[in-house]
């Protein structure tokens, strides 16, 4: 008669042991991928006979990329003259500068005066690296979703960095650039321009 030794037994109560896990999970409960990219849960829904699968990290990367495009249609800053076009993002952390330019929190985002800074060397995107070559009547372009204006240069000076004078409200319509001066961590170099007003808005 034939016996079958402790491993042989072990073994097929692992195989059954797993398989049994797999039905479960594939119809009562979620199932963790891992991954070297992190543990992304994956779901498995009975839907008329057919069985559907959601995944998070499938869900998460189409809504980073759809928010990105519409980031680049709705909220960006453009400087022909230096060849400058970048999507634009709240805050001014390195996290956010390190791919968009920030915009200053406590400033607007449509009228009165706009805030707004980037690295210009040394990090992964240096969008503000020609700022320097700014000179006044150079135009600048802002969007914000449905608001497009059009800036012409009017200062370009060398401020302390404890300086936020220039970011204060403004009356007039105003766009403030602020970004770094090579070797001179205590300085910031600041550009302004004032929105440009058709003759017909003025008459």
């Amino acid at each position: 008669m034939f016996r079958y030794s402790t491993i042989y037994i072990n073994i097929i109560s692992f195989v059954i042991a797993i398989i049994l896990f797999l039905i479960v999970n594939l119809f009562f409960s979620n199932i963790y991928l891992f991954t070297p990219k992190g543990i992304f849960k994956v779901s498995f829904k009975v839907n008329n006979e057919n069985i559907q699968v959601n995944s998070n990290e499938t869900e998460e990367n189409i809504e980073k990329e759809n928010t990105k495009d519409k980031t680049f249609e709705t909220w960006y800053l453009e400087i022909p003259c230096i060849n400058l076009k970048a999507n634009i993002q709240e805050g001014t952390t390195k996290e956010i500068m390190d791919d968009f330019i920030g915009h200053f929190e406590e400033t607007k985002k449509d009228e009165g005066n706009i805030g707004l800074a980037a690295h210009n060397r040394g990090y992964k995107n240096n969008y503000f690296q020609n700022l320097k070559q700014l000179k006044e009547g150079d135009e600048i372009y802002y969007q914000y979703q449905d608001i497009k204006k059009e800036y012409s240069v009017i200062k370009h000076v060398i401020i302390k960095d404890t300086d936020w004078t220039n970011l204060e409200n403004t009356n007039e319509n105003t766009i403030t650039l602020i970004t770094c001066v090579e070797n001179q961590p205590e300085y910031r170099r600041c550009i302004q321009g004032r929105e440009k007003i058709e003759e017909s808005e003025e008459n």
